[in-house]
């Protein structure tokens, strides 16, 4: 935890800055403080979740349970209590021999929209002996929530508008640098589509959507053939397969909840196996859309 860090940091930084003449080092007093392990935090509210959690620790175990006050701060949040969300608590407690505990909070999945970005700060009521005059902030922490939709397969299958920066810059016989192209479930893999044609024409590109971790919406493509260099290029720099993998600079993901997925593709070209150069990494974004959107696109 970024927080945790800093804090060891500092205790590091007080302990070698206040060596006396003796050469003894000097900690700080060893009383037990209370803080927020993070000063931002966001956080996914999924569908069928009883609860999302925000963790609370001390500097030190106890014999004894300690119990301590959670309050919302009005000023500063757009999130709003008993509608977007709410404290299943508004105490907590540590437990006897344990450093951290958390706050309970559960999100109303059906009064999220999609596109919201709701926040709300919470803060720790503990007695003034608990409180680290060096981190007075950690006893705060700002709370972003977001919607996070279930990943259903059949809503990223259809038409999609793919915007491509790779054929921006590379258009082939592209009269755009977007393109109506449709996906298909892939026939053998569980949750991977299959895009038609997707940036040049003949050429149909397969995706990976990883849906284990709703936090990490990832999206991988392996190596494939995108295109023929002499289409792109005029001229054949390798074995006149122009390929493509997901980029390791950045990361590809979807929304389930907007049906949009961003994709970083590696373009490169190789001789038969042998690698031949990098053409570069490039940005697309690709949008399901209704057959009347289709349509309408068509026609312009």
């Amino acid at each position: 935890m970024k927080r945790t860090v800093s804090i060891l940091i500092a205790v590091a930084a007080l302990a070698v800055g206040l060596i006396g003449c003796e050469e003894h080092y000097t900690t700080y007093d060893d009383r037990s403080y209370v803080m927020f392990s993070e000063p931002e935090q966001q956080k996914l509210v999924l569908q069928d979740q009883d609860y999302f959690s925000v963790v609370v620790a001390a500097t030190k175990a106890a014999s004894k349970d300690r119990t301590f006050g959670v309050e919302v701060i009005d000023k500063g949040s757009n999130a709003i209590e008993g509608v977007h969300y709410r404290l299943l608590s508004n105490t907590i407690t540590i437990p006897a021999g344990k450093m951290s505990t958390e706050v309970k909070i559960k999100g109303y999945y059906d009064n999220i929209q999609p596109t919201d970005s709701l926040g709300f700060i919470l803060r720790l009521v503990v007695p003034e002996e608990l409180e680290w005059d060096l981190y007075e902030e950690s006893l705060t922490s700002k709370i972003t929530i977001y919607k996070s939709c279930p990943f259903v397969r059949e809503d990223f299958t259809g038409w999609c508008l793919v915007t491509s920066l790779l054929i921006y810059d590379y258009p082939g016989e592209n009269r755009s640098y977007q393109r109506l192209v449709r996906a298909e479930a892939h026939p053998t893999r569980e949750n991977s589509v299959v895009f038609r044609s997707f940036l040049y024409d003949g050429y149909d590109v397969a995706v990976d959507f990883q849906t284990e971790d709703p936090a990490k919406p990832f999206i991988t493509i392996e190596p494939q053939v995108v295109s023929d260099e002499k289409s792109i290029f005029g001229i054949a720099w390798g074995d006149n397969k122009l390929r493509i993998k997901h980029s390791r600079n950045a990361e590809s993901y979807f929304n389930s909840c907007q049906r949009f997925a961003a994709i970083w593709l590696n373009a490169y070209i190789e001789d038969l196996g042998t690698p031949v150069g990098t053409v570069g990494d490039y940005y697309n974004v690709v949008e399901w859309i209704s057959d009347a959107e289709a349509e309408d696109f068509r026609q312009n």
